[in-house]
């Protein structure tokens, strides 16, 4: 497995680096499937983290505590300038809430011209797992829905290409450089949503045997709600 590396090793190296923000949630499945899919990645906590990615996740958690964290180190505007700058950025569930729109908490990046709304499908409890349908592949792919928001279906003039959709609303959606989701891949040992990311990066990497996160680490997520 590939080590993350700060932001003063990538300037000694021409090799992509994905990022990955580690102020909370699920970070650390997100960064262990890039690096099964080959590429190197960064933990970022703080503006200076950011320079010289080919990429960005915002991965699953609390959204408001997300939101909270990265404006107390002047991290949530910084973002929000990368993303207009181009950088692609991946968004799942929490990461989605924040880089849509929406009049509640927490304050948005609005990056992606869509509604989303958290916790939309219900409490905790309310929490499931789907077989989904999503465009970019020929078999299905195992959603894991945990606290999910929903993103409201764009306009037909809007430049937003839904990708997948659970009972209606869409769950994979891009939008240029921008991918929402408002499921868990890392939850899964299906790396296909991160190859799709790594893609619309420009990256490419010899993607190694899959794993599935341990059970232990998965139901810790779960506890956290993620």
């Amino acid at each position: 497995m590939v080590s993350a590396v700060s932001a003063t090793d990538h300037l000694r190296n021409d090799e992509p680096v994905i990022g990955v923000l580690a102020l909370q949630g699920s970070f650390p499945l997100h960064i262990a499937s890039l690096e099964r899919c080959g590429a190197r990645t960064r933990r970022v906590r703080k503006p200076a983290d950011l320079e010289g990615l080919s990429g960005l996740v915002i991965p699953g958690g609390e959204s408001t505590t997300m939101e909270n964290l990265a404006l107390r180190c002047g991290l949530f505007e910084a973002l929000g300038k990368a993303g207009r700058d181009g950088l692609p950025i991946f968004g799942t569930c929490a990461g989605a809430i924040l880089l849509g729109k929406g009049t509640e908490r927490p304050e948005r990046l609005e990056l992606v011209d869509v509604e989303v709304h958290r916790n939309a499908y219900g409490r905790q409890v309310d929490s499931f797992s789907q077989d989904l349908f999503l465009a970019p592949f020929d078999s299905p792919f195992h959603g894991v829905f945990i606290r999910a928001p929903i993103i409201e279906a764009p306009p037909g003039s809007s430049d937003c290409e839904i990708l997948g959709k659970h009972d209606g609303n869409p769950v994979l959606l891009r939008s240029g450089q921008f991918l929402l989701a408002t499921f868990h891949p890392e939850l899964t040992r299906d790396l296909r949503v991160h190859k799709l990311f790594l893609q619309i990066c420009g990256v490419t990497g010899s993607c190694a045997e899959p794993e599935v996160p341990g059970e232990a680490a998965v139901n810790l997520l779960r506890e956290k709600s993620i």
